[in-house]
């Protein structure tokens, strides 16, 4: 990725100039859970300021890293970064806990990330991605595959969640997905099985072997554990 990502930071320099203070590289290309053809490269651009005009002027360089297959990074002014840490807590202690500087300053270096809504987001977080996968699983129950992709698609945004999880609970959150639900699962006293089993097959796209009796009891296993997860955070 070393070439698309130096054309993709000269593109940016070439667009935003002295105003581009930073490119930051985080999520599971860093921590080290990245799966081909799955997995997204997170990117955070930092610019000095943000108007219509310098985000207009993004369309080229969007337009190229789009066509290979990437989703567009995020835009922060270095100043938001600060003044917005304390409202997305778990974004920024994940950022912060694991990224890499492609381009200019380490814009995350001194972030003040506050913990005084870390619950509130957390369980807001697992109660609304719970809310989803029930809707979700209703129309995905009809087959088989379309059951296993729920719950492999659905894991990985859980995870990041057990991270706060595990703040809440002052435990300093490991970085590779199976270290996060064994942390989790040990911390909590929950059964960690379910998850194992999910980012399993996602990991070595085994889910075929699964029949649909087996397909549907994970998936009632893997939300009962959700639920579990939910109740622990609720009496932090």
């Amino acid at each position: 990725m070393k070439h698309q990502f130096d054309a993709f930071i000269d593109d940016l320099k070439s667009t935003h100039g002295r105003n581009l203070a930073s490119v930051v590289l985080y999520g599971s290309a860093v921590t080290g859970d990245f799966v081909k053809n799955q997995s997204d490269y997170n990117l955070l651009i930092a610019l000095h300021k943000i108007t219509p005009e310098d985000l207009r002027a993004a369309q080229a360089p969007m337009r190229e890293w789009s066509r290979l297959g990437h989703s567009v990074p995020v835009y922060f002014t270095v100043s938001e970064l600060q003044n917005a840490a304390d409202v997305f807590p778990i974004e920024f202690h994940q950022m912060e806990q694991a990224h890499i500087v492609l381009y200019g300053e380490n814009v995350l270096e001194a972030l003040n990330i506050s913990d005084e809504f870390l619950r509130h987001q957390t369980e807001y977080e697992l109660r609304s991605k719970l809310i989803k996968l029930r809707r979700a699983f209703i129309p995905a129950s009809t087959t088989n595959q379309s059951l296993t992709a729920l719950m492999a698609n659905s894991l990985p945004d859980f995870i990041t969640v057990f991270r706060a999880v595990l703040l809440l609970h002052n435990v300093a959150p490991p970085i590779a997905k199976h270290d996060i639900i064994a942390a989790t699962a040990q911390h909590l006293k929950i059964d960690g099985k379910p998850f194992e089993k999910i980012l399993d097959f996602k990991e070595n796209n085994s889910a075929k072997t699964l029949d649909d009796k087996s397909a549907n009891q994970l998936f009632a296993d893997y939300m009962k554990q959700i639920e579990n997860v939910i109740e622990a955070v609720d009496k932090v």
